[in-house]
């Protein structure tokens, strides 16, 4: 709790006391809206790779696209042995620098936390985390609008 004194008044505002959050990875099929998010304690190798391997076994007998900016951590050995050993399962497509412009899940960060983040004050991380799952269970059931949202309905 921090105090911030204006004038006379006192005003008692509520704070974690840090910055706290949830990096999540998220993936649509955009023939049918099927969102697959994935959290994680941090965006790092390790976790985009969980993340790989949870759509390899969501879509095991099918070509999985995925349009990725150029974190480093797309390009990292551990990634690119695991895309390796997968052959043909996977084709990535990466965009230019400074153009999340052009990734349709941009649209789908940006509800997120239009949604979850915007002008609401989380108590602590679990806080945060619950809503993120609220809104991933909403959206599983609202797979049109995932895909009106995206720009990908007919």
């Amino acid at each position: 709790m921090r105090t911030i004194v204006f004038g006379e008044v006192k005003w008692k505002v509520p704070t974690c006391g840090h910055h706290a959050h949830v990096s999540v990875f998220g993936a649509v099929n955009v023939l049918n809206g099927d969102t697959v998010l994935h959290r994680a304690v941090a965006a790092n190798a390790t976790t985009f790779l969980d993340f790989l391997k949870i759509l390899k076994s969501r879509y095991p007998d099918q070509l999985i696209v995925l349009v990725l900016d150029n974190a480093r951590i797309h390009h990292v050995k551990m990634v690119r042995d695991f895309l390796r050993q997968e052959g043909e399962s996977f084709h990535l497509i990466f965009l230019p620098p400074y153009s999340p412009q052009l990734n349709p899940i941009e649209r789908l960060w940006k509800w997120l936390k239009d949604a979850v983040i915007a002008n609401v004050f989380h108590k602590d991380q679990m806080d945060i985390d619950q809503a993120i799952a609220r809104f991933m269970e909403y959206i599983d059931q609202q797979p049109e609008e995932v895909l009106r949202r995206l720009g990908c309905a007919a």
